[in-house]
């Protein structure tokens, strides 16, 4: 039975590390802040981003969140991001991507300072990575490294597969886990891949964000393999909340065949959040010390 990657015990720890981080920094003059900003009116992205907010409070760090009418012109969205890039308060700015039709995300990400931008999602900081000089990693591609490595999983020679090919995810974690000094082999499939199980069976490390339920079962995993579920959906479920949270792994056919595995609830998602405090703090580190030459 697969040992679990417990990212939840794992970022409770950071957190920990980011407080005392957060402290050194205001006893120096400097309190990191992160702005979110929302555009759009999805009940799930207003959720994430109190969540976000709480989390930010937790460590110490100055939260700022901006509400943008749905309807209100990019050209507002675009002067909220100028007006936040020239606060020296903020260290860190971010907008939900569940933006309105009328509006497009990537524009708006090219429109944040890429010194704040601690989503690491800039064609500047993707550019970075790509050539082995980042400054920001994407916060999902991020938190799985940092888990991986915190259980030992071998990255060095490993075959990786990347069921995603995402600028969020599958893309920046291909050149992440790909650099000189992480060393792994990565794979990265999508839509229109041909025969994926032959593919996912060969995989030394799986990682799967398809946005399909339970997508991945044990038939399409090879004993011992590493398998990191970042799916999340919801089905109906007799409780609270009314539904229960799911990734896109088979939970009952995948643990009795992996090694290690990062399930949904309670593996990657607050490894995510965790990493944004963490770049958020090192944008204020950087900041705070002026010109940094990468």
């Amino acid at each position: 039975m697969a040992t679990t990657l417990d990212g939840e015990a794992l970022a409770a720890r950071l957190r920990n590390d980011l407080r005392d981080s957060v402290e050194r920094l205001v006893d120096a003059g400097t309190r990191p802040g992160l702005a979110t900003v929302h555009a759009g009116d999805d009940p799930a992205a207003e959720s994430y981003v109190r969540m976000k907010q709480r989390d930010c409070e937790e460590v110490g760090i100055e939260g700022t969140h901006v509400d943008i009418d749905p309807d209100a012109p990019e050209s507002e969205l675009h002067d909220v991001l100028a007006d936040l890039n020239a606060d020296p308060t903020v260290h860190g700015v971010l907008v939900q991507d569940d933006v309105p039709a009328h509006v497009e995300w990537m524009s708006a990400v090219r429109h944040i300072d890429p010194e704040k931008d601690v989503d690491g999602l800039h064609p500047d900081n993707v550019g970075r990575l790509v050539a082995g000089n980042p400054r920001f990693v994407p916060c999902t591609p991020l938190g799985i490294q940092r888990l991986l490595v915190e259980y030992d999983v071998e990255l060095a020679g490993a075959d990786v597969v990347v069921c995603n090919r995402s600028m969020i995810v599958g893309k920046p974690l291909a050149a992440l886990l790909g650099a000189r000094g992480t060393d792994a082999t990565v794979t990265v499939c999508h839509s229109r891949t041909t025969d994926l199980v032959a593919k996912t069976r060969d995989a030394d490390i799986l990682v799967v964000a398809v946005d399909s339920p339970e997508f991945l079962d044990g038939s399409m995993v090879t004993e011992g393999t590493t398998v990191v579920d970042v799916g999340i959906g919801r089905e109906p479920a007799e409780n609270e909340r009314g539904y229960r949270l799911v990734g896109d792994v088979d939970p009952e056919t995948v643990r009795p065949k992996a090694d290690y595995f990062a399930p949904v609830p309670g593996g990657v998602g607050p490894m995510t959040r965790v990493m944004l405090l963490r770049n958020t703090v090192e944008a204020a580190r950087r900041q705070a010390q002026g010109p940094v030459d990468d």
